[in-house]
């Protein structure tokens, strides 16, 4: 049996070049925590789905989420393999996301985030 500390990761395929997890958690707009859909995250989100879809790239993925531990800062996504966090708040900041980092595989400084609890 191989140990789980000689396994070469590297080795194994990857289905997605990139893979968008975003938060779709809805508390009510008086929650303590808050919530990336209290914040407005729907309609980012849709039009990122939109934007991913119109690269025409099949290996960049979108999966809603819910809750991911960072209510205060939504609305946040974050992409993997890289597992950078980004905090957008308009359409443009989306456009920016899927251009410059989904598809040139390039960091967006300006919106990356490191979220805290």
């Amino acid at each position: 049996m191989t140990s789980p500390a000689s396994i070469d990761f590297s080795e194994i395929p990857q289905v997605y070049k990139r893979h968008v997890f975003a938060c779709f958690q809805q508390r009510p707009p008086t929650h303590p925590r808050g919530s990336c859909g209290a914040a407005g995250a729907q309609p980012l989100w849709d039009h990122l789905g939109k934007q991913i879809e119109a690269t025409g790239q099949r290996d960049i993925a979108m999966t809603a989420t819910g809750c991911m531990g960072f209510c205060q800062a939504g609305p946040l996504m974050v992409v993997y393999p890289e597992g950078v966090w980004y905090q957008p708040r308009t359409p443009g900041d989306i456009d920016e996301i899927v251009a410059t980092h989904l598809v040139a595989g390039a960091l967006v400084e300006r919106l990356a985030v490191v979220p805290r609890i």
